[in-house]
């Protein structure tokens, strides 16, 4: 997604600093959310939502080879796992698993992680479809942010997001993200070019944190 400027130096580490990491609980509507590295024994509840939830996934996530079926069955979870813990390790992303009440509800990630002057990143995640509404994403999205502009060393945290998209929009400006613009025809979704909303937020622009600014708003509570 977002990549240096000419000449700027590309860097990765060979570990994040803040990654394998348990984050949380909070408690939101929906129930108690943390966060925590992804598990190879997460395949059964990933393909099960997953499989379940096409309809509700499909059209805001990038166009990929294969039918659905084949691309979320448990077997395609073990080399998902395996690539993303590769990368993990390399220092280019931090994957993790959103749980509510200790049960698996989704997944969010920080990509694309460039150090050296830049110490950006892009985040994305979904949820289960039960899961909508309750508060989980945009506590997951906080505990996550407020990880990564402050243990893991990261400076900037990009969003991007289809104008369509009226919940994940809710989750990003109440995480505290700011739109910056529109990058146009930017990705493959649903089988078209598609448009889609640039948000951020800095380091500088968290304060206290994210989470203690949704338990002030009354939005979630420490757990």
């Amino acid at each position: 997604m977002s990549q240096p400027a000419p000449g700027m130096p590309y860097t990765v580490e060979s570990r994040h600093p803040g990654w394998p990491a348990k984050l949380g609980p909070l408690r939101v509507p929906a129930g108690v959310v943390a966060v925590r590295p992804i598990r190879l024994r997460d395949g059964g509840e990933w393909s099960r939502i997953r499989l379940r939830d096409k309809t509700h996934l499909e059209r805001w996530e990038p166009t990929a080879p294969g039918a659905w079926l084949e691309r979320n069955a448990l077997w395609s979870w073990p080399p998902q796992w395996a690539a993303l813990r590769s990368l993990a390790r390399r220092g280019q992303c931090l994957p993790f698993t959103i749980t509510v009440d200790g049960a698996y509800a989704g997944q969010i990630t920080i990509g694309n992680v460039i150090r050296a002057a830049l110490r950006s990143a892009w985040v994305g995640y979904w949820v289960s479809s039960t899961a909508i509404g309750g508060g989980v994403a945009t506590a997951a999205v906080a505990l996550v942010v407020d990880h990564v502009l402050t243990r893991a060393g990261l400076h900037r945290i990009e969003a991007t997001v289809r104008p369509e998209n009226a919940a994940s929009i809710r989750v990003l400006t109440k995480s505290g993200f700011r739109q910056e613009g529109v990058f146009e025809r930017y990705l493959d979704v649903a089988g078209d070019w598609r448009d889609h909303l640039c948000f951020a937020i800095t380091a500088e622009e968290i304060g206290d944190g994210l989470v203690t600014r949704l338990v002030g708003a009354g939005r979630a509570e420490r757990v």
